[in-house]
């Protein structure tokens, strides 16, 4: 092992959550040449839960970022080196440091424990992609069929043309396997060393802004690399990737028709934006999906008198207990159900599967859904039960200022037993409400407004509101579920209930 080699120490994208596998990069705050210091911030990730800033766990100077922005990257990847001893000159063997925002380094990256010079027979590295344990191999661009391959009667190979068939099947039952079809219907792998397509981060990023996704796209650069140009012409073929059967067309006919079907396919392009869907989004839809079918849910509704509630907010708002905090209605609708669960402490529950039982919680972690430009989280406040009415208008206030900006962590999402939902800033009334999974109940409060009620014998204007409670029928029935509704309608209806039931 060389000097220069143990000089070059590798960061890894740590596991920020629990079990999460990977992260994408989000923003780098440093470049090559920056000098960093133990506990540095030097990027902020996007995990499934949660976006996160990284500290760097060493001081010396950047040596190459090994990802571009907007990657995902695997956890236990290395995505940046530093070199730890930057005054004793460049590093002997290593490329000079480059942003992972620029071209590919030259040559291998340098391992920790381990020299460039050691990498005999090695596959050339792209930005990111490590260093391919297997002899380097250039990937074929033709191969010509075998004298006796048999030939259809467009003089395609029976073997290209059962491969192309499995491909287009693929593509109709929602899946690709094996093969990819270009626009010229031949079939060509998608190599990598390690799995992923082979691309520079320029682009990576060309791809990311049209929406392509590179798994799908056929490589024509050396070793497997995807280019500019394949990124083009895949993005040229969106909505024309399984053609359906036509009768031969005369032979004059291609020249003619082919700027026509360009543009018809450019034309497709500009009427679709395709996002992917990864980070936030992506576990927020798979954690719905399992909750709606892993758990019977129900729900149930109350309109509700809440003049005296808005009432009470106003008056608060003036106290000077309660000066600097966030008072809103929300905060009044949080007290409310923590009330209503304290007088019924069966529903605050949970339900273990593996060993066949109901888990009471003796705690309330009260989740509040919150809409961000990443997707919706769902922090929650730990042991909101335990707080007085200041401290849990306080502990809103910073939940929701930290969701807002994007700075919620992964620990403030985990191990919530309750949520509620504020559908009522939407001017939305009500809904139905999914459960987050592992918890027994969802409150939905619906907007605020003046409605015809009868109030004393008379129909007057009053501050009328929808609740919405959906829960998990396993745990709680239909007369647990009514009873803590009802319990939080008459909190509202009548605020002084905080004081007498508490």
């Amino acid at each position: 092992m060389t000097e220069s080699a143990t000089r070059i120490r590798e960061f890894k994208m740590p596991d920020v959550g629990e079990g999460l596998t990977e992260a994408e990069i989000l923003k780098w705050y440093v470049q090559p040449g920056d000098t960093v210091t133990d506990g540095q911030v030097v990027c902020e990730v996007e995990t499934a839960k949660a976006a996160v800033e990284l500290p760097i766990p060493f001081n010396g100077a950047v040596h190459e970022l090994r990802f571009t922005e907007g990657t995902t990257v695997d956890v236990g990847t290395a995505i940046i080196a530093v070199d730890t001893d930057p005054s004793a000159g460049p590093p002997e063997g290593t490329a000079p440091a480059e942003s992972a925002a620029g071209a590919a380094p030259a040559g291998p990256a340098a391992d920790e424990g381990e020299g460039a010079g050691e990498r005999e027979g090695r596959k050339p590295v792209l930005v990111g992609y490590g260093v391919a344990e297997s002899p380097t191999k250039r990937r074929p661009r033709k191969q010509q069929p075998a004298a006796d391959t048999w030939r259809n009667g467009n003089g395609a190979p029976e073997s290209v043309r059962d491969s192309v068939q499995e491909a287009v099947q693929g593509e109709l039952n929602g899946h690709r396997e094996g093969a990819a079809v270009s626009g010229a219907g031949a079939v060509a792998d998608v190599p990598s060393a390690t799995g992923r397509p082979l691309a520079k981060p320029p682009v990576r990023k060309l791809a990311k802004d049209l929406g392509i996704d590179l798994t799908t796209v056929v490589p024509t650069g050396p070793d497997g690399v995807i280019t500019r140009e394949d990124v083009h012409a895949a993005a040229a073929s969106v909505g024309a990737r399984v053609p359906a059967p036509a009768a031969p067309a005369p032979s004059a006919a291609p020249a003619a028709a082919a700027p026509r079907a360009e543009a018809q396919d450019a034309g497709a392009a500009a009427r679709e934006t395709r996002i992917p869907v990864r980070g936030v989004r992506k576990a927020t839809a798979q954690a719905m999906v399992d909750s709606a079918f892993t758990a019977p849910q129900v729900t149930e509704f109350v309109t509700v008198d809440v003049t005296r509630t808005m009432k009470l907010v106003r008056e608060l708002k003036q106290d000077p207990d309660m000066q600097g905090l966030r008072v809103n209605p929300l905060l009044l609708v949080a007290k409310a159900f923590l009330v209503a669960l304290r007088r019924h402490p069966e529903a605050n529950a949970a339900w273990d599967e593996a060993n066949q039982e109901i888990v009471q919680k003796h705690y309330v972690n009260l989740g509040i859904a919150a809409a961000t430009p990443r997707g919706l989280v769902v922090p929650n406040v730990k042991d909101a039960h335990a707080k007085t009415l200041p401290e849990l208008a306080e502990a809103l206030g910073e939940l929701v200022t930290t969701a807002r900006e994007g700075k919620t962590s992964p620990a403030a999402m985990q191990g919530g037993t309750v949520t509620i939902t504020n559908v009522g800033v939407f001017g939305v009334d009500t809904g139905t409400p999914i459960l987050n999974p592992g918890e027994s109940a969802i409150l939905a409060f619906g907007q605020v407004r003046q409605q015809p009620w009868v109030h004393k014998g008379k129909v007057k204007a009053r501050d009328v509101t929808t609740l919405a409670l959906a829960f998990d029928h396993r745990l709680i029935d239909g007369e647990l579920g009514s009873k803590v509704l009802a319990d939080v309608a008459a909190v509202l209806e009548h605020p002084k209930r905080l004081m007498t039931w508490t």
